[in-house]
C-alpha cells in the first residue's frame, strides 16, 4: 500500500464547480458534514465500526496482532520504566484503544511475576468487554485519572476524528463535507484555531486540489491521555508524517475485511488517517522509528545458527519463527517505519531513558507520506 494515495479522492461524484462546491448526491442518505463529525458516528456512534461483534482484528492486522514479540517489547519497557521509578508498589499500565484487549493480556503473560503482582492493568475501549479476557484486567470507556507507570497508545490517534480540508480554485483552504455515501463537496473557509493549526503544522500553498488533516483534535487528546500519567512513560506509535513531508493529498483512508477502502463514513469500515505526531509531542519527548524503538528493546530479526538445527530442531524452528516475525516487526517500508512518540513524565533528566540515549533517530529520514504500510492488512 502507498500512502500518498489515491484513495483520498475516492467516493467523488464530480470536479468542483467554479465556486470550489461539489453537486449533491441525488438522493444521498443524511447531511452534509465534516468529515470530522461523520467519522466520530461512523466509528463510535450507536452503529459504528468499533462496535461491531468482530472487532477491528476483523479488519486489519497491527503490530500487536502479526506477533507476540510486540507484547513482549511493551513488557520489557514497562519493566524498564518500572526501574526507573523505583519500583512503585502499584505500576499502572494502561492499553489506550485496546480493541480486544490483545496487547494487555499480551503484556501481563510476558512480564516477569514479581511485576505483574504489582500491575494493574486498563484496557480503554468503547466497545463491550470481550468474553474470557484476563480478569486482571480493568476494562474501561475512559483511561484512569493518575498513574504511575506506562500508557501505550497503538494506532490510537490514528482513529481520533480530524477535519478534512482542500484548497478551493481561488486558492482558500475549505472543509470537505461528506455524506454517508462517502461523497464530498466543500463547505466554508477555514477558520480559529484550525486555521492557526494548519498555518503552524500543515501549511497549504494556494494550490487546487491539496489537501491536509487539521490535526488539533489528536494533539488535544494526546495531551489529555499524557496529563493523566502522574509518573512514567506516555508512547504514541503509529503511522505517521512530520512537518517536513508532509503528504499534499492527505491520508484519509479506509479498511475493510483486510483490504484498503475508500473512506467511506458508513460504519462498515475502518477510517483513518496518518498522525501528525511532531505537533502531538509535549516537551521532552522524543521521535523515533518502530525499528529502532523495537531494537533496543530487544526485537532482532537475526537468523539463529545453524548449528542449533543439529543439537536443537525444535528450538531451531521455534527461533526462526520468531526471527521472521521480528523482520516483520522492523521491516523498512513496513511496520518498522512506523512512529514512536515516547514522552517521559515527571522522570529526572540525569535518569537514563527507558529507550536508551539519543535524538529524535526518526526526523529527517523520509518518514513522510510514503513512511509506512500502516500494519492493517
Amino acid at each position: 500500500m502507498v500512502d500518498d494515495r489515491g484513495s483520498a479522492e475516492a467516493g467523488r461524484s464530480a470536479a468542483p464547480d467554479p465556486h470550489g462546491s461539489r453537486p449533491p448526491a441525488p438522493g444521498g442518505p443524511g447531511p452534509w458534514l465534516p468529515w470530522r463529525a461523520a467519522t466520530e458516528e461512523a466509528l463510535y456512534g450507536a452503529h459504528g465500526f468499533y462496535r461491531r461483534p468482530e472487532g477491528p482484528a476483523g479488519h486489519f492486522r497491527t503490530s500487536v496482532h502479526a506477533s507476540a514479540l510486540y507484547a513482549g517489547a511493551v513488557a520489557r519497557l514497562l519493566c524498564r520504566a518500572d526501574k526507573t521509578l523505583g519500583h512503585p508498589l502499584e505500576l499502572g499500565f494502561v492499553d489506550m484503544g485496546a480493541g480486544r484487549g490483545e496487547l494487555s493480556a499480551g503484556v501481563l503473560a510476558a512480564l516477569p511475576s514479581e511485576v505483574a503482582a504489582r500491575t494493574r492493568a486498563y484496557a480503554v475501549e468503547i466497545a463491550d468487554r470481550p468474553d474470557g479476557l484476563d480478569h486482571r484486567i480493568e476494562w474501561c470507556a475512559e483511561p484512569p485519572e493518575r498513574i504511575t507507570g506506562l500508557l501505550f497508545a497503538n494506532e490510537w490517534l490514528d482513529n481520533v476524528p480530524v477535519d478534512v480540508v482542500e484548497v478551493d480554485a481561488a486558492g482558500t483552504p475549505r472543509l470537505v463535507l461528506v455524506r454517508a455515501d462517502g461523497r464530498e463537496r466543500l463547505g466554508g473557509p477555514v477558520g480559529g484555531e484550525e486555521a492557526a493549526w494548519l498555518e503552524r503544522w500543515w501549511p497549504l500553498a494556494g494550490e487546487e486540489g491539496l489537501r491536509a488533516e487539521i490535526g488539533l483534535p489528536r494533539d488535544r487528546a494526546w495531551a489529555t491521555a499524557v496529563a493523566g500519567v502522574e509518573r512514567g512513560l506516555a508512547v504514541a506509535v503509529d503511522y505517521a508524517h512530520l512537518a517536513d513531508a508532509r503528504p499534499p493529498f492527505g491520508t484519509l483512508t479506509g479498511f475493510r475485511e483486510g483490504r484498503e477502502t475508500a473512506p467511506v463514513p458508513d460504519g462498515s469500515r475502518d477510517i483513518t488517517a496518518h498522525v501528525a505526531l511532531d505537533a502531538c509531542a509535549l516537551p521532552g519527548a522524543r521521535l523515533l522509528t518502530q525499528r529502532d524503538a523495537l531494537r533496543a528493546l530487544g526485537v532482532t530479526a537475526g537468523r539463529p545458527p545453524l548449528s542449533l538445527a543439529t543439537t536443537d530442531p525444535t528450538a531451531y524452528v521455534r527461533a526462526l519463527a520468531g526471527a521472521g516475525e521480528a523482520a516483520e516487526l522492523t521491516a523498512p517500508g513496513g511496520l518498522g517505519d512506523f512512529c514512536w512518540l515516547v514522552q517521559p513524565v515527571g522522570i529526572p533528566h540525569q535518569i537514563p531513558h527507558p529507550l536508551g540515549e539519543g535524538g529524535c533517530e526518526g526526523e529527517g529520514e523520509g518518514e513522510g507520506e510514503n513512511d509506512t504500510e500502516h500494519g492493517r492488512e
